[in-house]
């Protein structure tokens, strides 16, 4: 499986900004454990970090030519104000699941809706950095159900062999 996560704008500073709210990991400490759980979960992981949406967005676009399976994306505070990234998700039609790593609904008000929640195979919102554990453990089990059921899919299309289907010349 190979799986996209994109980290959004400020996600950089993390370990130095505002460690009272989003701890002292850094983000190359996130990527590290996502990193070791996607060897044990036989994900192939791509990381990206940007402050620029339209970085973000493009590289959401370039997820489908480099035919990835998925997305985790923790879009920060483009999550509240970026119709762009919801267009772009919706144009590459992956399963996607959106990480925060603080409780965004304790915090201010407007950090209580996002523009990509309601089209998200699944958000992981309060539970720190291991939210993208969480969040990848729960996208490399939506992917596998998909495998297998496109298998499953496959299989029951396939002409049944019967005895009397079976020529014995």
């Amino acid at each position: 499986m190979k799986i996209l996560v994109i980290h959004g704008p400020n996600l950089n500073m993390l370990g130095l900004r505002e460690p009272n709210i989003y701890g002292s990991a850094t983000l190359a400490d996130i990527d590290s454990s996502l990193s070791n759980l996607g060897e044990e979960l036989g994900c192939d992981l791509e990381t990206m970090q940007s402050n620029i949406e339209g970085a973000i967005v493009y590289a959401i676009q370039e997820a489908a030519a480099k035919k990835m399976d998925g997305i985790l994306i923790n879009p920060a505070a483009y999550a509240h104000t970026s119709v762009a990234l919801r267009d772009a998700l919706l144009s590459v039609n992956l399963p996607f699941v959106e990480v925060h790593i603080t409780n965004t609904f304790a915090r201010e008000s407007y950090r209580h809706s996002s523009y990509l929640s309601d089209i998200a195979s699944g958000v992981i919102i309060g539970f720190g950095p291991m939210g993208y554990l969480l969040g990848l453990s729960g996208l490399a089990q939506i992917l596998n159900a998909r495998h297998v059921f496109r298998e499953a899919s496959q299989e029951s299309l396939e002409p049944e062999q019967t005895p009397e289907a079976v020529s014995s010349d």
